[in-house]
């Protein structure tokens, strides 16, 4: 062909989602409702009742452009978090903050910096502005804060934080994440990707909304893909300074969240005890899943997160023979961790059917 799209372009790799049940079904040949997914980090339980009715309502109004300054769900975020109107920036996912961040503020001779096993979102955005990245090694599967502040240079212009992180699950101290803040320079935004901060105790959530104040260089990005379950309706935010947001909101599409997707998040925000039930729920699969890895002999990496990663060895191979059995993970060869596989919490009968479908396979 003769019209190439630059190298920096060419050399992306595609993000890879995780399998689609009714894909499964067609390779396998096997039944939509016997297949298990606990690859793409959804809440078993659905969405809220209130978000599901706010639906059927918006659906009527469909004909109509979406409110392209999110007006209602501007005001809940607000009132909901603290922060002002200004402050706010809505994405098709929180993927799209991360993008509108790059896009605002990365250009080809600027870098980026972020931690070995993190996002993989975090290095295609770079990619795609034509930015370098930096990948400073993980400790124990974690940010290593120490040597990503080492690590920026005079051509630093963002650096990726994720807590907890995907797809390990580790988190990092809210002591220390203030400790980098205060030393960071000024001319780099600190980007912390909080997706699934929903799902952490009120020992471990985070402080850092109430940070903004004092660093005009924090962005938070934060998702309804997870706890809130509205994953298919791709709806996050951003929170940052105002003149921050403004630079973002620049380069943001017109129309960018869909008019469903804004009444289902701004009734999601309005039902603390669906969230509840889905923490709730989070943390006995989670103890499910660790018991029969225990059982198992198998070793994993402590997660605080609606996901765990475990050491199986040859993670393909297991993988392929759970497809043939109905059962989705995630392998994560592409995060340099060859020999894990990340598996979502879902409902009590599908953490135990991957479970007794894993058994069968290491027991031979």
């Amino acid at each position: 062909m003769t019209i190439q799209a630059p190298q920096h372009i060419q050399k992306i790799a595609p993000y890879q989602g995780g399998k689609p049940i009714t894909e499964l079904a067609r390779e396998m040949n096997l039944k939509v409702e016997e297949i298990v997914k606990l690859a793409s980090n959804e809440n078993p339980l659905g969405i809220s009742p209130k978000a599901d009715y706010a639906i059927q309502e918006a659906i009527l109004d469909i004909a109509r452009y979406p409110d392209g300054n999110s007006f209602a769900l501007r005001e809940a975020v607000s009132n909901k978090f603290g922060v002002a109107h200004d402050q706010i920036v809505f994405g098709n996912g929180s993927n799209d903050i991360l993008e509108l961040v790059a896009r605002a503020y990365l250009s080809s001779d600027s870098e980026t910096i972020y931690s070995q096993h993190a996002f993989a979102v975090y290095p295609l955005v770079t990619q795609a502005m034509g930015a370098k990245g930096v990948v400073v090694p993980a400790k124990d599967f974690g940010h290593d804060l120490s040597a990503m502040l080492a690590a920026v240079t005079d051509k630093t212009r963002l650096i990726f934080i994720a807590n907890p992180n995907n797809p390990t699950g580790t988190l990092l101290g809210k002591a220390a994440l203030y400790r980098l803040l205060k030393q960071v320079p000024q001319h780099v935004l600190v980007v912390l990707d909080e997706a699934y901060d929903e799902y952490l105790s009120a020992e471990y959530k985070s402080e850092a909304i109430g940070w903004l104040k004092e660093f005009e260089n924090l962005v938070i990005s934060r998702t309804f893909s997870k706890a809130y379950g509205l994953a298919g309706l791709r709806i996050g935010f951003g929170l940052c300074h105002a003149q921050v947001a403004d630079m973002m909101n620049r380069v943001r599409q017109p129309f960018n969240v869909n008019s469903v997707a804004q009444a289902a998040a701004v009734a999601s925000l309005a039902d603390d005890d669906f969230v509840a039930r889905s923490y709730a729920l989070n943390q006995a699969g989670m103890a499910q899943l660790k018991h029969g890895f225990d059982q198992l002999g198998l070793t994993y990496i402590p997660s605080f997160a609606n996901f765990i990663s475990v050491k199986v060895g040859d993670a393909a191979g297991i993988n392929q023979k759970l497809l043939q059995q109905g059962v989705i993970v995630r392998p994560v060869a592409n995060y340099e961790m060859p020999e894990y596989l990340r598996v979502s919490i879902g409902l009590f009968s599908e953490n135990a059917k991957f479970l007794e479908v894993l058994a069968g396979i290491i027991k031979g």
